[in-house]
């Protein structure tokens, strides 16, 4: 009996210490620390040396060309004003558009004082003029300086009545020529200012492409240029150079006048072109696109300016071919926004290295 139990109690008291140390191994593996996940490094791609663009040298047809911005003008116009200075306009016989006769009055200034002097002047005249007759009859009475005198004084009163009718004559502004009113800038009753442009009357009938160029534009440009001319919405003309303008004392091509006032267009201070099949319809004023073509060289070699390189005077590019790269010493021509032709070193079907 007493064995029995002895046994039950070793067996028992041995599962405690299995469980205990059990237990205890299983709450020490907690305590260690957790081992560290080996860190993922991204693969480092080695460094590329960026290739540089080879360009084959090719031929093309070249063109410089001049762009500039032009208009639509009549080779007659005219911008008309009043000589008069400081008058009201009266009247006003037109409006834009209209179509004028030659001497068609176009309006008048108010000159009513100078309409009255003028009348007072004519009465007094009249006065003179007897006077005179009785001078002439004792002509051979008189004294010859006393005579020649007032001769004299009847021819300057004469004159002031002829001064007097143009100056009025001046307050009435008419048409030069048949054509069109294309601008009028006046009112009734405005103020006018002496040499203001008041109209242009145009004849629309030789209305032609023209254009204002810059000094430095003019100097590129001669008279037979080939000319392309594009017109929005209508098409797109080629022409030659017709006309350079006439050179003035201004600066700016006639821009500027007395006093900083702009001074009034004329077909003279325009490049006038010559035009094919340009239609008949078409307005005064039209705005142009033009291309003056200054040079033209047909089948020239050409490369891109990229690839076009330079140290002071020496002038060259990098040929790349079968034996690898090499400078090669050329000699330029022609050069436009895109191309640049070569005149000696280089060869059609050839590559070369761009920057």
């Amino acid at each position: 009996m007493s064995m029995k139990w002895w046994t039950e109690n070793l067996f028992k008291r041995s599962m405690v210490v299995v469980m205990s140390v059990s237990l205890l191994f299983a709450s020490g593996c907690s305590l260690f620390p957790a081992e560290e996940e080996e860190e993922v490094l991204p693969e480092i791609a080695p460094a590329q040396i960026s290739k540089k663009p080879e360009y084959e040298v090719t031929t093309a047809n070249l063109e410089t060309k001049v762009p500039v911005i032009g208009k639509l003008i009549s080779l007659e116009e005219e911008t008309l004003f009043f000589t008069l200075d400081g008058k009201h306009l009266k009247t006003l016989n037109v409006k834009a558009g209209d179509t004028v006769k030659a001497g068609q009055a176009i309006g008048a200034l108010d000159v009513d004082d100078l309409s009255k002097t003028l009348r007072m002047a004519k009465l007094n005249f009249k006065k003179e003029e007897i006077a005179m007759k009785e001078t002439l009859r004792a002509r051979d009475e008189m004294d010859p300086i006393e005579f020649e005198e007032k001769s004299i004084a009847f021819e300057e009163s004469k004159q002031k009545l002829v001064d007097m009718e143009e100056e009025i004559a001046k307050a009435t502004l008419t048409a030069p020529f048949g054509g069109t009113l294309v601008t009028l800038n006046v009112q009734k009753g405005d103020l006018i200012k002496a040499y203001a442009p008041i109209a242009i009357v145009a004849d629309t009938s030789k209305i032609t492409a023209a254009a204002k160029l810059s000094k430095t534009e003019l100097e590129k440009v001669a008279v037979g240029m080939e000319v392309n001319v594009n017109i929005s919405n209508v098409g797109t003309f080629k022409g030659k150079v017709k006309l350079l303008p006439v050179k003035t004392a201004e600066a700016n091509n006639g821009g500027g006048g007395v006093g900083g006032e702009t001074k009034p267009e004329r077909p003279e201070d325009f490049l006038i072109l010559d035009l094919k099949d340009l239609p008949k319809n078409l307005n005064r004023g039209t705005p142009l696109s033009i291309n003056i073509i200054t040079k033209r060289t047909e089948n020239a070699i050409v490369i891109p300016p990229s690839t076009l390189r330079s140290i002071g005077s020496r002038t060259y590019v990098q040929v790349i071919d079968a034996e690898g790269k090499r400078e090669v010493d050329v000699e330029v021509g022609q050069q436009t926004a895109t191309q640049v032709e070569i005149l000696q070193g280089l060869k059609p079907g050839q590559k070369v290295v761009g920057r």
